[in-house]
């Protein structure tokens, strides 16, 4: 299938769809340690899969959230199982609720008082249909996950992540997980493929008003991952063709 140059496909001849040397978290060099890491989603799928490769790079504190409260406990026994030193904390959180995001950020910066990395990995798609036949609620809510529950997430954590720059001397991340489809325009796909192009716009705010105060900002497209969040979309005509990738891909480059 031909693709538009704008789709970073042909960026490079050499294609990865699996764990490669370069990005391998076990690598002493990039070894992680003293790093207090959080991760939205981390209850499944990708999110899970950067948890526990961050337990390979040697982090401090994995800090897991999702909105399952029940798959956390899974992905804590993983992460033991990678490195048994490793401090998990669970956090049961739903991203659009403010309430719920400030009271997390409260007791990051409470119980642990610095944040190295943010990875907005929560993400919600409402079924792939036609402008005019889709559920109202459901399209809008793809954007309150994709854009509010993100602006929430940088909104509340930012300033101790700035504060965590300052004192460290060094820079913070900031990762979010976008979407090949920001660049598409695929018939049924408006509300996911829109709220995506905003998030990378997003993060070039982020970048904008925060480089200045040690906030690294990056947006990083997945590739094509078979899970509960694509199964759906993989089905769809076509769709096949992105969902080469293994799970391992996106966690060991977000990782590094």
């Amino acid at each position: 299938m031909s693709l538009p140059p704008h789709f970073g496909v042909n960026f490079t001849q050499t294609l990865h769809n699996d764990i490669n040397p370069s990005t391998d978290p076990r690598k002493s060099d990039l070894s992680q340690p003293g790093k207090v890491i959080l991760i939205t989603g981390a209850g499944r799928g990708i999110g899970r899969s950067i948890a526990l490769q961050y337990a390979q790079a040697g982090v401090a504190t994995v800090i897991i959230c999702a909105r399952t409260a029940s798959e956390l406990d899974e992905v804590q026994t993983s992460i033991h199982s990678i490195q048994s030193t490793i401090s998990v904390r669970k956090i049961h959180l739903d991203i659009t609720n403010e309430e719920q995001v400030l009271a997390a950020a409260e007791s990051v910066r409470r119980e642990e008082g610095r944040l190295d990395v943010l990875i907005n990995n929560a993400g919600y798609t409402s079924l792939w249909v036609l402008l005019a036949e889709g559920d109202t609620d459901k399209y809008w809510n793809t954007w309150v996950v994709n854009i509010k529950g993100t602006y929430l997430m940088l909104h509340s954590f930012l300033p101790l992540m700035v504060e965590t720059a300052k004192i460290c001397g060094r820079a913070v991340d900031v990762v979010n997980v976008g979407s090949m489809g920001a660049h598409a325009t695929t018939p049924g796909a408006s509300a996911y493929q829109a709220s995506k192009l905003a998030l990378l716009r997003l993060g070039e705010f982020v970048v904008e008003e925060y480089s200045g105060k040690g906030v690294n900002c990056f947006s990083v497209h997945p590739g094509g991952v078979v899970n509960e969040f694509s199964k759906d979309v993989e089905q769809l005509e076509g769709r096949k063709f992105f969902c080469l990738d293994m799970i391992r891909l996106p966690s060991d480059f977000g990782t590094w």
